[in-house]
């Protein structure tokens, strides 16, 4: 059998090669499908990519972000609860987590804060022990558990605010200085690194907070673990903890940022999908071509068929050289149309970069290429068959006569 394939797919290329700028014209239309179903893919992928970059830019997908819920929906109106469940630095001491991974409490709030003459509008946070991986002290230290534990009336601030609290002292001497915060009277314990941040920010003991400010803007809980697979299951081992230390989880909402990226894919997924479909009505005129040639074929070898058949070919014989021919001759139209697809999103992409000044780049997938080899064996047999059937059933008798 297998014999019988191979020879069969020669006896396609010869004939092609005898045909081959009729046999070019004619799988024309696969040619335009194909190169235009290459380009788009490509195309969407390159953009799938490049958000999927953005996101990952803008937000943590190794981020697992614990809040309290301190409203309820009653009849669709939102109403605040008179008593919710909150998260305090003293629990995370029984939050024990399997997978590697750095988890801090923290507390966001703005204030203005009064230096000298000056009045500064200020992110004041509100962490433990535990801060962000990336807050680094330039002069003395981050919070102790001692400091935490004695509730000790300290404050860390960043160089922005440094800056425009005492604009003429020198970092290294801005070490215990007094700030009003709120109603606590705070010694400088440190200067921070300002890192990303462009605006002043304070950090101030979590522990300093009582329980009326606490309710009135919860804390969260932020895991970020070391890889990204890792989320689901450290998601599971802190809805846990949760129940296990506060009964239920009904009081709190786990928040991942792979949402975002799933919410995206199923954006472009769709824009493939019907991209695909507008271009596949070009493969499907494409796959016409083909049947066109095929038919036309049968016509003109009528004589060649009624001599293999009276030599001893069978109907299976025939139709299998019909298909091969039918396959290959797509095959070929797919490839030049894979060729200049791949061509016209090279000479596309420096257009689009330099219009939108972007870092754009087409991707060439191997679903893509999976894609058009379906797409030439499906056209192939598809509007193969029907050219394949009819000479197989031709009398050979009757295919000599008309010699």
């Amino acid at each position: 059998m297998l014999k019988k394939i191979s020879s069969s797919f020669l006896l396609a290329i010869q004939n092609i090669r005898s045909h081959f700028f009729h046999t070019l014209l004619s799988v024309l239309g696969i040619v335009i499908g194909v190169a235009s179903l290459v380009a788009i893919l490509s195309l969407i992928d390159g953009m799938e990519e490049y958000a999927n970059q953005q996101i990952t830019q803008t937000t943590s997908l190794k981020a697992i972000a614990v809040r309290s819920n301190a409203y309820e929906t009653i009849n669709n109106v939102r109403i605040r609860k008179d008593s919710f469940s909150i998260l305090h630095s003293a629990d995370l001491a029984e939050l024990n987590l399997s997978k590697p991974a750095h988890y801090y409490l923290t507390r966001v709030s703005v204030d203005a804060i009064a230096v000298g003459d000056s009045t500064i509008g200020t992110n004041i946070w509100a962490t433990g022990e535990k801060t962000h991986p990336r807050i680094k002290a330039l002069h003395g230290r981050l919070f102790s558990a001692k400091d935490l534990k004695e509730e000790n009336k300290i404050v860390l601030i960043n160089e922005h605010f440094a800056k425009k609290a005492w604009p003429k002292d020198s970092l290294n001497t801005l070490l215990g200085k007094t700030l009003q915060v709120g109603t606590h009277q705070l010694t400088v314990h440190g200067v921070l690194e300002n890192d990303r941040s462009t605006s002043p920010h304070l950090l101030v003991p979590i522990t300093l907070l009582t329980e009326a400010e606490l309710k009135a803007n919860a804390p969260e809980l932020i895991i970020e673990a070391e890889s990204v697979e890792d989320v689901v299951l450290l998601k599971e081992e802190v809805m846990t903890f949760l129940k296990t230390k506060y009964g239920s989880t009904k009081d709190f909402s786990i928040q991942t940022n792979e949402m975002r990226v799933k919410q995206a894919s199923q954006g472009f997924l769709l824009f493939r999908i019907i991209m695909g479909m507008i271009v596949g009505i070009s493969v499907l005129v494409g796959g016409i071509g083909v049947m066109n040639v095929l038919l036309i074929s049968v016509t003109e070898r009528t004589v060649e068929i009624g001599i293999r058949k009276a030599v001893g070919a069978n109907r299976t014989d025939i139709m299998l050289q019909f298909l091969s021919e039918s396959v290959t001759v797509s095959t070929f139209g797919s490839l030049i149309g894979l060729t200049l697809g791949v061509l016209g999103t090279m000479a596309f992409i420096p257009i689009v970069r330099a219009i939108t000044e972007m870092p754009f780049q087409a991707a060439y997938t191997v679903n893509t290429m999976l894609v058009i080899g379906v797409i030439s064996l499906l056209v192939g047999i598809i509007f193969g068959t029907y050219p394949a059937i009819r000479a197989s059933r031709l009398d050979p008798v009757e295919a000599i006569r008309r010699e």
